[in-house]
């Protein structure tokens, strides 16, 4: 049965630390920490987290695209473990967005991310995928790939964008007003 792990904040050291590549993706340890990973991820309400942010030094991320009140735009998509993924940018088509992190709790901020990236990774079982994402998923992959390279959205963020996550509910809700009105 999975186990809810804790989720290191900002300032934690294993936060700035590259990630190691795992050796085995079959090692019991893996299968395990990918199934509480993703336990946490959902109980935390998050879109993905990465193996760092629980205190766990491996290439692993889980990406767990679902509309919230975080994020009501985001796409529905079934939760996947990549494990030591590589990524490519397509393109150079850049767009700017909120992010949070799970790690820095009640801070937003603008991030500039590639558009569409290309991603190779193992799966749980042990087989390789390469897939192309794009728009918020691939903001994600990008977001969860970053704690694996010790680099987290404020490195990243407009200083000038950072907002409370109460002032970001706020104008998420001025947003959505806007886009009924246009309707």
């Amino acid at each position: 049965m999975a186990r809810l792990l804790q989720i290191a904040q900002i300032g934690s050291p294993i936060l700035r630390q590259q990630a190691q590549e795992v050796p085995s993706v079959h090692d019991p340890a893996i299968q395990t920490l990918i199934e509480d990973m993703m336990a946490t991820c959902e109980e935390a309400d998050g879109v993905g987290i990465a193996a760092p942010q629980v205190y766990s030094p491996f290439r692993v991320i889980i990406v767990a695209s679902k509309p919230s009140p975080r994020y009501p735009n985001a796409p529905m998509m079934k939760p996947m473990a990549m494990i030591n993924p590589n990524m490519e940018f397509i393109g150079d088509e850049m767009e700017e967005d909120w992010e949070g992190c799970l790690s820095i709790p009640g801070l937003r901020g603008k991030v500039r991310r590639a558009k569409r990236i290309g991603l190779a990774y193992r799966g749980p079982d042990g087989f390789i995928v390469s897939a192309d994402y794009d728009g918020f998923v691939a903001r994600i992959v990008q977001h969860e790939i970053d704690h694996l390279n010790g680099t987290m959205f404020v490195d990243r963020a407009d200083p000038k964008s950072f907002a409370s996550e109460k002032e970001y509910q706020r104008v998420m809700k001025e947003e959505q007003k806007r886009r009924e009105e246009k309707v």
